[in-house]
């Protein structure tokens, strides 16, 4: 077992803060401190108060870390306080998903036919029925087309339409960010690449070539439904606009160089999906018309001519591998549509974020004992949702170091001051990170040598601040932005440092 005197020597070995105070060299050979209630810190460890005046950050800091097997909070600051928990809500709604939905829960996406196959025609309409699946991509698209010919199928007689109304149809996450931000996209029922198309653009001589295509691994099919063209303007780098039922967009010349490409949000996700499904189902010689959008309801039982009969269809991985890819990539619109599903399993009509994120705050309150949530959206990308690090600590305690959060968080490395991961540190930390500009989260689990777990909550914000940039501008970085965010995460290892070191090391 590793020994206090080598764990605290090789903790120490870090430079958590660039003004840490020379006294933490000393810390080594200082016997392990307990805590008692009122008891003052030995001179040589850092207080908090001189933690928090070293990360320089104004506006206001709350932080809770309990024993993660007991729930006995072993150190607070402003612990009850609630602060936004940016991408930390994740954790709470993959909890809220996992607990509505079970672990072995797939996500459906269908195709129907409304008459019979007769000698290579479906008689009557086709339809694509989303089942809400966050992880649906072109490839698995491609992959319908190429059954539904090898089914005989060689066109329809009736219309190709698409059903999106497994889930409300939401126009974007949070309306306080930029038009263009991949991150925020439209949410419903029929949801394709994260609901992102990619633009890519080349010089060639004194102009461009740009296109705009749903992009796979295997499959690459054009879009019309997203159109985009260059304006002779310095700023804004993007703006957007909704024309003809899709996506008009255009970019600043100036912002381009010789080549590129990135995502952009789509706005009708369910007619941007049923598009790409007849570009892929043309390309394999079935003649399909322009989707449509379905609003009656469709039978799914194989009851003949006039009904819904279930042609083939696409399932998702189980829930359990999609929360912990989301947990470990931070994807929001796979956030908001389980938290969406969740509510709507749960015999509750779903009209849109804030009131399904009222469901899963009732929920929270009456299984963790919570006093303190308000969330309005699943994925934390706006700032009006509110959490307090204590009641944070409080899920992640009751949850259990062995639960099953903690196998489907990132593992994260501490580093040194050079920003540099340090290999093979006997601090094991599993969290969930959350970053908006001036706004840094952290949550989740560490264990020093001896193997305790300790769960934690670490939230910052400077919420007026973060307020007064964005009515400057939605789509330009405030200033001062990245260096109060980097100085809230040297906060963070700094807090679990110390924390590991008083509760989470081997005294032998």
């Amino acid at each position: 077992m590793v020994s206090r005197r080598s764990f605290l020597s090789s903790v120490l070995a870090l430079p958590l803060l660039a003004n840490a105070p020379a006294a933490w060299a000393d810390l080594k050979r200082a016997p392990r401190p307990v805590l008692r209630p009122g008891s003052a810190l030995p001179p040589a460890i850092p207080g908090l108060d001189e933690l928090i005046r070293a990360a320089a950050l104004g506006g206001d800091i709350s932080f809770a870390v309990a024993d993660a097997a007991t729930g006995a909070v072993l150190e607070s600051h402003a612990g009850q306080k609630t602060m936004p928990p940016a991408s930390v809500a994740k954790a709470l709604t993959a909890l809220y998903a996992l607990d509505t939905l079970g672990a072995d829960f797939r996500f459906t996406t269908r195709l129907l036919a409304t008459g019979p196959l007769k000698d290579g025609v479906i008689e009557g309409d086709l339809v694509l029925v989303g089942g809400g699946d966050p992880t649906l991509d072109t490839d698995a698209l491609g992959d319908m087309a190429v059954a539904l010919k090898r089914l005989g199928v060689n066109r329809i007689s009736g219309r190709f339409l698409v059903d999106a109304r497994a889930l409300p149809c939401v126009h974007e996450i949070d309306p306080d960010q930029s038009d263009y931000a991949g991150y925020n996209p439209a949410i419903c029922g029929l949801n394709l690449n994260y609901n992102r198309v990619y633009f890519e653009w080349k010089k060639t001589g004194t102009d461009y070539r740009l296109t705009m295509d749903a992009r796979g691994v295997r499959f690459k099919p054009a879009v019309k439904i997203a159109r985009i063209r260059i304006d002779e303007r310095r700023t804004p780098v993007f703006t957007w606009a909704d024309r003809q039922g899709g996506d008009d967009w255009s970019v600043a010349r100036r912002a381009l160089g010789k080549k590129g490409g990135r995502w952009l949000p789509v706005r009708r996700p369910e007619l941007y999906c049923g598009e790409v499904f007849a570009s892929l189902a043309r390309e394999q010689g079935i003649a399909l018309s322009e989707a449509q959008v379905r609003l009656a309801p469709v039978q799914a039982q194989d009851t003949g001519a006039g009904q819904g009969r279930e042609l083939l269809a696409h399932r998702s991985e189980p829930l359990a591998v999609i929360l912990r890819n989301m947990l470990r990539y931070s994807t929001n619109l796979t956030a908001e549509v389980l938290g969406l599903t969740a509510t709507r399993a749960r015999g509750r009509v779903v009209r849109g974020l804030k009131a399904s994120c009222r469901e899963m705050n009732s929920w929270a309150r009456q299984k963790y004992a919570l006093r303190q949530i308000k969330f309005v959206d699943h994925s934390g990308l706006g700032t009006a949702s509110r959490i307090s690090a204590q009641d944070m600590v409080r899920v992640l305690a009751l949850g259990g170091p062995e639960g099953a959060l903690r196998p489907m968080l990132k593992p994260l490395a501490l580093k040194d001051a050079k920003g540099r991961p340090v290999k093979d540190h006997p601090i094991r930390v599993e969290a969930k990170t959350g970053t908006l500009d001036f706004v840094s989260a952290l949550a989740g689990y560490a264990r020093g040598p001896d193997g305790r777990a300790l769960a934690f909550a670490i939230f910052s914000g400077d919420v007026e601040r973060r307020a007064a940039a964005r009515l400057i501008s939605r789509d330009a970085r405030p200033e001062g932005a990245r260096s109060w965010n980097r100085r809230a995460r040297k906060l963070q290892q700094a807090l679990i440092v110390r924390w590991a070191g008083l509760y989470g090391g081997n005294a032998g």
